[in-house]
């Protein structure tokens, strides 16, 4: 490849196969990514719009360019978005064809705005202002709705970005404007009426009608067209006894992670649980550098334990023990004690005691289901695979339990409440070109020390794994079955490093052809395999 004068950027055909993509790094740290079909070439902004990803380190499969970090997946025809987490298609650019050279004007960008002209005259009310809810408003929008959408959300931030709290803020490498989903301007230049701190009392399915009561008791009515429950869930608080006490904190929300954030600064640390949620926030208030110890309490000598291999758990252990956390394994938490109301230490199950200025509790989240406890069981909302509970009512996110590729399930991860708000907004719109959530997977990424651990599909145990690669040396793929049978096909896997190696088998999940024990065992070869199978 060679450069003329940007923003033209001239290539050779030959560089590109058939049914292949490669991405161009520029000067100005931009990438272009060709995809080729047959005969036919088109260039996009070949960073993710998610988190900047080179998407040519990722895999092509089919029509699918897969995200190498966080699978957002895109059409290769036109940048379509087909997979959150990205919230939008790639920027397509113009090229023209010279005998065996493409010639790329960045500066040319094909446009791709569609007209709000659809369903013009009803409403969509959203209960949520969280992943789900946003990313089905948003959707509406990009998609071409053109009635009016209210969101209404009990939180006092407009609609950002959860799973950073964790991940980045609490680390200081991202300020709060930065989370906000959509930019600080979301909702006006969406035309979207953000209602925040205001709690809906009640849900009427059957009228598609919602209640609002404020603080002096007045109640609020509004009936829309569809209505959209995404309520999400609240973290769960132990029976022991302190967990009232000052200086005892849990991590849901954006006051919540400020409020640690400021509560932490030289200060001794209890995290209970072990967890993803409690493992990344002891690495994040590490990576602070402001806290005097962290010590992380846990039942179980393995953390993450439903997800993870005792290989992969001992690596994360290792990561965290390199970089001072301490873990007390083996017993629970009996009571967190005070001293004139505030924290000063935490007493376990087995008699010995823990000096503690604070305690993060990350027991676990229960979903918010009593407004539609009428309906359905508090353990999950029932809704079919285009997350419709009635004729225009849907639930999602945390609370809903839905069908997808590998069945009935309540997740409570990111992309699986984005899923929800992308294939809802579809069903809405009676868009059946989008996949409802039968033919989607789940998937979810831990950050810990600016390492990712991946984790794709969903699966019994992590204890009937076969394991490719050195977990502590931050390199493996593991694969995850039910049984032990030797034709069980895998359910889930996860990965630190194996980047392709993950999305092949993740697009294989999605296609009901997840390789078996036994042909993982005679060394299937899982790139190819998902490249073959792939349309």
């Amino acid at each position: 490849m060679s450069n003329t004068t940007i923003p033209t950027v001239t290539i050779n055909k030959a560089d590109i196969p058939n049914g292949g993509m490669k991405s161009y790094k520029q000067d100005d740290d931009s990438i272009i990514l060709i995809t080729r079909n047959e005969d036919e070439f088109s260039a996009f902004d070949g960073k993710c719009p998610h988190a900047g990803a080179d998407l040519g380190e990722g895999l092509r499969c089919g029509n699918r360019v897969v995200c190498p970090w966080h699978h957002g997946t895109f059409d290769s025809h036109d940048g379509t978005l087909l997979e959150p987490v990205a919230m939008a298609g790639l920027n397509q650019y113009k090229l023209t064809e010279d005998g065996d050279n493409l010639t790329v004007d960045t500066s040319a960008k094909i446009n791709k705005q569609i007209e709000n002209d659809k369903l013009v005259d009803t409403q969509t009310i959203i209960v949520g202002g969280g992943g789900a809810g946003f990313m089905t408003a948003d959707q509406l929008r990009k998609t071409g709705y053109g009635g009016k959408i209210t969101l209404i959300s009990a939180d006092t931030t407009a609609p950002y970005n959860r799973p950073l709290l964790s991940k980045a803020f609490l680390a200081g490498k991202m300020d709060e404007e930065k989370l906000l989903l959509g930019g600080t301007d979301w909702a006006s230049k969406n035309n979207i009426e953000l209602r925040l701190n205001q709690v809906v009392s009640e849900v009427l399915p059957n009228e598609c009608t919602i209640v609002m009561t404020d603080h002096d008791g007045n109640s609020e009515r509004q009936t829309a067209d569809f209505l959209v429950v995404a309520t999400g869930a609240e973290p769960k608080k132990p029976s022991f006894a302190g967990v009232d006490l000052e200086g005892v904190y849990t991590l849901r929300s954006m006051d919540d992670a400020k409020t640690i954030k400021a509560a932490t600064d030289d200060k001794h640390v209890v995290i209970v649980g072990t967890g993803f949620i409690g493992m990344e926030t002891a690495s994040a208030l590490i990576q602070a550098g402001n806290v005097a110890s962290v010590t992380i309490v846990g039942r179980n000598r393995r953390v993450m334990s439903n997800i993870v291999s005792e290989a992969v758990s001992n690596a994360l252990i290792n990561l965290h023990e390199e970089k001072g956390v301490k873990f007390e394994f083996g017993a629970g938490v009996e009571t967190i004690n005070g001293d004139n109301d505030s924290v000063s230490g935490v007493t376990l199950s087995d008699g010995s005691t823990l000096a503690a200025d604070v305690v993060i509790l990350g027991t676990g989240v229960s979903p918010r289901t009593d407004l539609l406890n009428a309906v359905n069981d508090p353990d999950g909302v029932q809704v079919d695979e285009h997350l419709q509970l009635r004729d225009g009512v849907y639930a999602l996110g945390d609370i809903a339990k839905a069908p997808n590729q590998v069945g009935r399930l309540r997740i409570e991860h990111w992309r699986v409440a984005l899923q929800h708000g992308f294939v809802t907004a579809a069903a809405i719109l009676d868009d059946d070109a989008v996949n409802s959530l039968k033919e989607r997977s789940p998937f979810f990424w831990t950050a810990q020390y600016g390492k990712s651990l991946r984790y794709s599909g969903h699966a019994a145990t992590p204890d009937n794994g076969i394991l490719f690669g050195t977990p502590n040396d931050l390199d493996y793929i593991e694969y995850y079955f039910d049984d032990e049978g030797d034709d069980t096909r895998a359910s889930a896997a996860s990965s630190l490093g194996c980047d392709k190696e993950l999305i092949a088998f993740a697009e294989l999940l999605r296609r009901g052809h997840a390789p078996t024990r036994a042909q993982i065992k005679a060394g299937f070869d899982i790139i190819d395999q998902a490249n073959a199978l792939s349309p």
